[in-house]
C-alpha cells in the first residue's frame, strides 16, 4: 500500500471537550443522536459523561499518534458553551496549495466553536496562504457546515452534498468555485423520509474505494449516477446498509499512517461492517476502529471528530 495519498491526510485537528453534552439545538434534524438526559441527570451525571467524552479522545488521539498520524489536540473547557466542539471538521477544512475554508453554521451555538488559536498552529506548522472565510453568510441564513456537509474527492475534485438546511445550494456553490470542486448534490431519506444531516455520516471516499449508503439516495437514477461516478474515478463502491450507517460505518476518515493508509472508524462502525466489507477496505487500507460510543451520542462518529490537514509541512 502507498502511504501518499492526497486523499488521505497525514495529521489531523481533534478537540478534546471537557464539558460535553448531545446538543439540544441539533437534535431536530439529526437522527443519529441520542437524547443524553438520563445520562447527564444532575451535577454528577454531567461530569461522568464529559470525563467519558474526554478520555474517548485521549485514547482516539493516541491510538492514531501509534500508526504514524500526526494528530494535534486542543482542549476545549466549555467556557463558550460549546456542547458540539469536539466534531471540527464542521467548522474548517485545509486544502493543497496552502487554503483553509471556514464555515457558516447551522446551530448559533456550534458558530461559537471556531477559535483562532487553531488556525494560529496551521499557519505555525504548515504552509498556509489563505483564509477563505464563509462564516458571514450565517447572518443570511446561509449554511454549510464543512467536511460534514460536503464529502471530498481531492483527486477527481468533487463534491457530494446530501440537500439538507446545514448544505446551502449558494454557499456549496461558492465553496466549488473558490476550490475547483464540481458540486454533486443529492436528496436523501432515511426510513422515516427524513433528509440525511450531514453527507459524512453516510459516505465516506478514500483512494481506492468509497462507503455509500447507496440506499439513502431518494432517486434511483441520481444513485446509479454517483455510484458510476465514483466507479470511474477507479475506486471500488462499498454499498453500505442502512442499518451500518445507522452504526456509523459511513463515518470514517482514511489517513496516512506511518506503515501505510488507515481507515480510522468507530468500534461500533467495525462491529457492522461484514467480512467481505473488511476484506474489500483491507486491500488498500488498515481498519483502524477506535472505541467513542459516548461521543457518537452527540450524533456524530470518527469521522467528525477529525479535521483533516492537506496542507505541506513548513
Amino acid at each position: 500500500m502507498n502511504p501518499v495519498s492526497i486523499q488521505a491526510p497525514a495529521a489531523v485537528v481533534m478537540i478534546r471537550p471537557h464539558r460535553f453534552l448531545p446538543n439540544p439545538e441539533t437534535a431536530a434534524d439529526n437522527a443519529f443522536q441520542r437524547n443524553a438526559t438520563a445520562d447527564s441527570d444532575g451535577d454528577d451525571g454531567a461530569r461522568t459523561l464529559s470525563a467519558a467524552a474526554r478520555d474517548e479522545v485521549s485514547t482516539a488521539a493516541q491510538t492514531l499518534t501509534e500508526a504514524g498520524v500526526r494528530v494535534h489536540v486542543f482542549d476545549d473547557h466549555g467556557e463558550r458553551e460549546t456542547p458540539d466542539s469536539v466534531f471540527p471538521n464542521n467548522w474548517f477544512s485545509t486544502h493543497p496549495g496552502g487554503h483553509v475554508a471556514l464555515y457558516p453554521m447551522y446551530s448559533p451555538s456550534r458558530r461559537r466553536e471556531r477559535r483562532g488559536d487553531v488556525i494560529e498552529m496551521l499557519k505555525a506548522e504548515y504552509r498556509v496562504q489563505d483564509v477563505i472565510d464563509y462564516s458571514g453568510l450565517e447572518y443570511d441564513d446561509v449554511f454549510l457546515e464543512g467536511t460534514g456537509a460536503m464529502v471530498l474527492d481531492h483527486v477527481a475534485r468533487i463534491a457530494y452534498a446530501a440537500r439538507s438546511r446545514r448544505a446551502d445550494p449558494v454557499a456549496l456553490e461558492r465553496f466549488c468555485t473558490h476550490f475547483n470542486f464540481e458540486p454533486i448534490c443529492f436528496d436523501t431519506a432515511d426510513a422515516s423520509g427524513r433528509p440525511i444531516y450531514h453527507t459524512n455520516v453516510m459516505m465516506s471516499v478514500a483512494t481506492e474505494f468509497a462507503l455509500v449508503g447507496l440506499e439513502l439516495i431518494a432517486n434511483p437514477a441520481r444513485r446509479d449516477e454517483i455510484r458510476r461516478r465514483i466507479a470511474e474515478t477507479g475506486r471500488t463502491v462499498i454499498a453500505l446498509t442502512p442499518a451500518q450507517i445507522a452504526n456509523f460505518a459511513g463515518n470514517a476518515l482514511e489517513l496516512s499512517g506511518r506503515d501505510g493508509r488507515v481507515l480510522a472508524l468507530s468500534q461500533r462502525a467495525f462491529d457492522c461492517l461484514t467480512h467481505d466489507q473488511r476484506a474489500q477496505i483491507e486491500q488498500s487500507a488498515r481498519l483502524l476502529p477506535l472505541d467513542v460510543p459516548t461521543i457518537e451520542m452527540a450524533g456524530g462518529s470518527v469521522r467528525c471528530m477529525l479535521a483533516g490537514i492537506h496542507l505541506s509541512r513548513r
